[in-house]
């Protein structure tokens, strides 16, 4: 049981890291890293599993390398994982990569050569493209596929936290 002092001061650390803003962001138990975070397929074909070991049915693959992922839980060398639909569940460490991507979910997104909805357009994405986060400001990312390089905002893809920057 809890002394009414003890309750009393996590009552006012409580008030205080709620007033400051100062909620202490989830780490991961295995890399000290943000949970949740973002990253990519490594592999071509990834086996997602209902748990975290090679004991576990596999419930689905990845059959597309460089795919955005969310990581939202870390046990061993496990993470789970969920994708823009929200599926989820445990793939391998090896088979995730730090490098970050972005699936386009807005048909025809363009790319500008600066961060403005007025700015000249670069060239235009189709539905489901996969394309490489070079950095992120408050709603807008620089992209890189295929030779094409420009910003497009936030809001035309899946893979990077609302406000996430990336430098």
């Amino acid at each position: 049981m809890i002394s009414r002092r003890k309750r009393f001061a996590l009552t006012v650390l409580l008030a205080l890291a709620l007033a400051t803003g100062a909620a202490a962001q989830e780490r991961g138990p295995v890399t000290n890293l943000p949970l949740p975070r973002f990253a990519s397929v490594k592999a071509s074909k990834a086996n997602v599993r209902r748990g975290p070991s090679l004991t576990h049915r596999i419930d689905w693959v990845f059959k597309r390398r460089g795919i955005p992922v969310e990581i939202t839980a870390e046990y061993g060398n496990w993470r789970r994982v969920r994708d823009r639909d929200g599926a989820g569940g445990w793939v391998h460490y090896a088979l995730l990569s730090g490098n970050r991507t972005v699936v386009v979910t807005r048909d025809m997104l363009a790319l500008t050569n600066s961060p403005k909805p007025a700015a000249t357009e670069m060239a235009r994405l189709e539905l489901g493209v996969i394309a490489y986060v070079e950095s992120c400001m408050t709603d807008w990312c620089e992209l890189s596929v295929g030779g094409y390089a420009g910003w497009a905002p936030k809001s035309g893809f899946w893979g990077v936290g609302a406000t996430e920057i990336i430098d």
